[in-house]
């Protein structure tokens, strides 16, 4: 069983940021063309209303980007924090299989065969 003591926040932060800027593009696949309705088709003042909706939506990967960083590093630096306290989380952990076709190397110890 192998335990997670503590996350390094820095590393933490910069995939949670990456995987919210995702998760913003995603927000601007639904907004964009919500907007661009809102303006065509819209009544008095629909063209303003659509224009912030696609100002938004353009702006939505980046709000993201930089709300997962900081709550990403805010996350790990608590995890921490607890993790000194109550030991971190367990995880059983077994080796990858090989590839298929792949030749497994011999297990430590032994040499491999000549030839």
């Amino acid at each position: 069983m192998q335990r997670i003591r503590s996350v390094g926040v820095l590393s933490f932060a910069i995939i949670s940021a990456a995987l919210h800027a995702c998760m913003g593009l995603i927000v601007l696949l639904f907004l964009l063309p919500f907007g661009l309705i809102t303006m065509v088709y819209g009544r008095r003042g629909g063209a303003a209303g659509g224009i912030l909706l696609l100002i938004f939506a353009l702006f939505a990967p980046v709000l993201y980007a930089v709300m997962g960083f900081v709550m990403g590093a805010m996350g790990a630096a608590v995890y921490n924090l607890v993790a000194k306290w109550l030991g971190g989380i367990e995880l059983v952990l077994e080796p990858a299989a090989p590839p298929a076709g792949a030749v497994a190397p011999p297990p430590p110890g032994i040499a491999p065969a000549a030839g």
